[in-house]
């Protein structure tokens, strides 16, 4: 029984963390990256769908993205979603591919960005100490109902604590890098 609840619990961990990455992703540093648009939600066909499902998107060059429509008609809805999203940047269309400069970024900028990473990480966190409080409960529940003895539980706990220190070191690791990422000039 406690191997199982380490087991789920970890899990848990470990998706916190996986999601922290893929948010990460989408923040903007001064290089192009696919992974700022490709969940960008777009209008089209009278559902929200997300970019990646739409274009073929690319990165050619360090300060350039390209979306390239796999219909032509989706043209205009994938510019006014690139519009209207918070990237602050202005896409240049031909008909065919839009083009994305990605301008340097400013100091100012920077900064903002960094809060946004510290805002996540924390939320990140939260979501490993849910990850823990929900396991010592369920350890809690097994002793009173006789599935664990106590010393299993405390063992258990214990070992909970660890994964918990284990994978927030891993998401402020992360959190550090990206830092470090967007103050690079």
């Amino acid at each position: 029984m406690t191997e199982e609840i380490l087991l789920e619990s970890e899990e848990r961990m470990e998706h916190a963390v996986q999601a922290f990455r893929r948010e990460l992703a989408a923040v903007r540093t001064g290089r192009a990256s696919t992974a700022l648009i490709e969940h960008l939600g777009v209008d089209l066909y009278g559902q929200r769908m997300q970019l990646i499902q739409l274009a073929n998107l690319a990165a050619p060059e360090a300060q350039l993205l390209t979306v390239t429509p796999y219909d032509r008609g989706s043209v205009d809805a994938i510019m006014r979603a690139i519009q209207s999203s918070e990237l602050g940047i202005m896409p240049q269309s031909d008909g065919r591919i839009i083009r994305l400069p990605i301008p340097p970024l400013t100091e100012q900028r920077r900064k903002e960005f960094v809060k946004q990473v510290h805002t996540k990480a924390e939320e990140g966190r939260v979501s490993i100490r849910n990850a823990r409080r929900h396991a010592n409960d369920e350890l809690k529940k097994g002793v009173k109902a006789g599935d664990v003895s106590e010393d299993d539980e405390r063992r258990a706990m214990t070992e909970v604590d660890h994964l918990t220190q284990k994978y927030i070191e891993q998401l402020d690791a992360a959190a550090r890098e990206k830092e470090r990422e967007l103050l690079e000039v």
